[in-house]
């Protein structure tokens, strides 16, 4: 039997060129259709939409090599007669060719010269050889990373591998594990070691003693009843509470020591004491627990950090009295004081989360060289006033915890920005979580920022986010998709791989979604306001009747209109910010055009003001006035409900239960959306849910099992799917039960808090500890990324204008 022949897979260049050879006609005309079109940013459905329309009933063209690099394409640039394609084979990988549609010439692009071709879009050719560019990839090159795309989000078992690798091959590897278990202390009392063990045999040979004596004893003694016999061993508080947790422990940190395997390394260190202090930032919109959500800028992140804390408390408490440790923890919220606070608590400094013992929130004003800024800003315009917050901010921290805290979270751009200028100050562990990254939001926000800049200030938030990304120890997202997008769409981190804003820099090695950084954390709901429609025990009765007089009141007010005639349908219910992403004018225009929908469902949604004149968000003020216009464009009273956006978190549960009693569902119709937390707080409340396929509802939901996915950009399917889903709901409603369960199994099964908080306590010690050992600080990536801080950043802060209190 002949061996089978080893062959090298051709490069994008040569499938190109040989189809090129294969399909001269068919290739010449499509690509000649592409630069027909003139100088632009060609979308994959573009790129494919000429192919169909070029190759008939010769499927041999999409079939073949010269398709597949179609369908994997994410965007061509024409530049007559040359159209450049950015080509992604799969997830975080990617690769450039440019053709000359002329003489048929193909040239293999590095990311540098595809970038610098796409500003020719902007600038016109150019003659500037020099341009900034960003590559943080020289800093990275002997970092241990994976190469499949499968393995992107599970950064911590990567490292775990790579570390019990290079343990059981070097012992002296060993020996930063015994330094990290010296060097931990609590206000300047050791734990875990004292002076006794200096060595590794040393600490082998006292563990060995100290499991003999435990053996010895009842499982749950306490250890106070035997500390002092650990103390002359080597040992102080930090192993257990009773006998057996003490020796489970010391089981562990004897089998790493012995043959180190990647469970075991991540299992103990997720135990060893390392997390008292912990700090959450968040620094923009109005931070509240009452009578904020729904306005400006204020949503799920808000709902998000507060359910995570509480989590999170509960969590560190646990774990702190099985450690044997009599230690309160303390969590600090830290956001911006806004003493303009519109009825709000946010004019407060310090206010203590309910629900929670050690967790507060601690407000911090914006100020300048013209004083305290007492009104809200956008989101868009906090940039100046960062660097000022952060320095006040860390004086705040460290006097209210009397000293450094041990683990720091940003939140979004201007929470993750902060969080890097003070994990770099205070010397801690960072973890970054985006929520959203404006980015993929924006189509095209990168290559043209100079029509956005003006408005959104993007040139100052894409520098904020690379900075932040590559400074953070870990970051953690809800989805795969947020980091590495699906086959055919592109990650929210993923779109920072390289990119380029036109006369102010390019980066052609931004973030790598291989990174072992990066973590897949999902939140869940909180389960004592969101719980099951079916446990009629716990139902809220005693606010029907406010639900009821929200839903049916037929009095016209600055707090709901239209009506609903028929009281018997269901109700297709959508609850979000008035905004253009969230696309809510879009599932009612989508509702206004199909009769069938109509016929079936009565639709409520709960968004932003329906008083224009109360709103000051730019992007509201349109959504809100294309609502009122879309309301009288299809006749819409009888059939619809419009209510403000609603602040009462119980009652909002309560109303998720109510639609699910009249057979009703829920509806995410957003262009994109990161995560989707409202998804989950309904398929908590048994609530049959439709959520749109870009971002994480596609990997939440399970189409057609616990809920479906509907496309935003194409509503006349997503309305005829839902119609689909109640006509035969209404012909069989064991069929809406099926959906309602399959949705309420799949929370229980990934998408609980405690799951979350569990998770991130391990993922803050193993990080913790990798940065020790392996001095992850990467003293060449910080210097780099502080020059480009103060060289550009402040740079690009300066054109922001400072906001301008209206006179009191």
């Amino acid at each position: 039997m002949v061996a089978p022949k080893l062959g090298r897979i051709p490069s994008m260049r040569e499938r190109v060129e040989d189809t090129l050879s294969a399909h001269r006609n068919q290739l010449v005309a499509l690509l000649s259709r592409y630069a027909a079109q003139g100088n632009g940013i060609l979308q994959p459905h573009h790129l494919l939409d000429e192919l169909d329309a070029i190759i008939g009933d010769d499927q041999s063209l999409r079939d073949g090599p010269f398709g597949d690099i179609l369908k994997s394409a994410q965007e061509a640039i024409v530049i007559p007669p040359f159209v450049a394609i950015a080509i992604r084979p799969r997830p975080g990988v990617w690769e450039y060719v440019r053709v000359n549609v002329h003489e048929l010439s193909v040239d293999q692009l590095t990311v540098s010269e595809y970038l610098s071709f796409k500003e020719q879009l902007v600038d016109g050719v150019s003659n500037d050889y020099f341009t900034l560019e960003l590559d943080f990839e020289p800093f990275n090159a002997t970092f241990p990373r994976p190469t499949r795309s499968a393995s992107i989000g599970n950064g911590v078992q990567f490292l775990n591998r790579h570390l019990s690798s290079n343990m059981f091959r070097n012992k002296e590897c060993l020996e930063p594990l015994l330094e990290f278990l010296q060097t931990h202390k609590y206000k300047g009392h050791s734990l875990m070691l004292n002076d006794r063990i200096q060595t590794v045999s040393r600490l082998q040979d006292a563990l060995a003693k100290a499991e003999d004596k435990l053996s010895r004893i009842p499982p749950e003694t306490p250890f106070s009843e035997f500390e002092y016999t650990l103390q002359g061993l080597g040992f102080e508080k930090g192993w257990g509470d009773t006998a057996a947790r003490v020796l489970e422990l010391m089981h562990l940190l004897l089998d790493i020591l012995q043959a180190p395997d990647p469970s075991t390394l991540e299992t103990f260190l997720g135990r060893v004491p390392m997390v008292f202090n912990v700090v959450i930032l968040s620094p923009h919109g109005y931070f509240g627990q009452a009578n904020v959500l729904g306005l400006p800028d204020t949503g799920g992140q808000v709902v998000y950090i507060l359910d995570q804390v509480r989590a999170l408390e509960n969590e560190m408490i646990l774990r702190i009295k099985r450690q044997g440790l009599d230690i309160s923890p303390r969590i600090l919220i830290v956001t911006r004081l806004i003493p303009d606070a519109k009825g709000t608590t946010c004019n407060q400094r310090l206010e203590r989360v309910s629900g929670t013992e050690h967790t507060h929130i601690l407000r911090v004003p914006f100020r300048s060289d013209k004083g305290i800024l007492r009104k809200w800003i956008s989101r868009f315009d906090v940039w100046p006033y960062l660097e000022t917050f952060a320095e006040d901010a860390a004086s705040e921290i460290c006097a209210e915890l009397q000293g450094y805290p041990d683990f720091i979270i940003g939140n979004y751009s201007d929470g993750n920005l902060v969080a890097t200028l003070l994990a770099y100050k205070l010397g801690i562990t960072q973890c970054n979580i985006a929520h959203a990254l404006e980015k993929t939001k924006y189509p095209d926000s990168d290559i043209y920022w100079n029509k956005f800049d003006e408005k959104y200030h993007f040139s100052c938030q894409f520098t904020a986010d690379i900075i932040a990304m590559n400074s953070a120890d870990f970051i953690i997202t809800s989805t795969y998709q947020e980091i590495a997008g699906s086959k055919n769409t592109v990650g929210q981190y993923e779109s920072h791989t390289a990119f380029t804003l036109p006369g102010l820099y390019r980066v052609v090695h931004g973030i790598d979604v291989f990174d072992p950084k990066f973590n897949i954390v999902s939140p869940g709901a909180d389960m004592s306001i969101y719980f099951p429609y079916s446990l009629k025990e716990k139902r809220l009765t005693a606010l029907h009747g406010s639900i009821e007089k929200m839903l049916f009141d037929p009095a016209q007010t600055d707090e709901y209109i239209g009506t609903l005639s028929d009281r018997k349908k269901p109700l297709l219910f959508s609850m979000a910010r008035l905004d253009r992403v969230k696309n809510m004018t879009g599932l009612v225009e989508a509702y206004g055009k199909n009769s069938k929908l109509r016929e079936l469902v009565n639709l409520v949604i709960v968004a932003g003001y329906i008083d224009v004149n109360k709103s000051k968000d730019r992007e509201e003020i349109d959504e809100i006035e294309k609502m009122h216009a879309l309301m009288k464009q299809y006749d819409l009273d009888g059939q619809f409900r419009w209510i403000q956006a609603q602040t009462n978190r119980a009652r909002n549960g309560e109303l998720y239960r109510y639609i699910a009693d009249t057979g009703g569902a829920f509806v995410q119709p957003a262009f994109y959306e990161a995560f989707g937390l409202t998804v989950i707080e309904a398929m908590t409340c048994g609530l049959p849910t439709f959520a749109t396929s870009h971002g994480g509802p596609a990997e939440i939901i399970e189409h057609g099992v616990s809920g479906f996915h509907i496309d935003p950009y194409h509503p006349e399917q997503a309305a005829d799917l839902m119609a689909d889903f109640f006509q035969k709901s209404k012909e069989d409603p064991s069929y809406w039960s099926n959906i309602s369960d399959g949705g309420l199994q799949r929370i229980y099964d990934k998408y609980t808090w405690k799951i979350y908080s569990e998770r991130l306590m391990t993922l803050a010690g193993v990080y913790g500890f990798w940065k020790h050992v392996s001095k992850l600080e990467r003293r060449e990536t910080r210097r780099y990324l502080e020059m480009f801080y103060i060289l550009k950043f402040r740079e690009l802060v300066q054109t922001v204008p400072l906001a301008i209190d209206n006179p009191r």
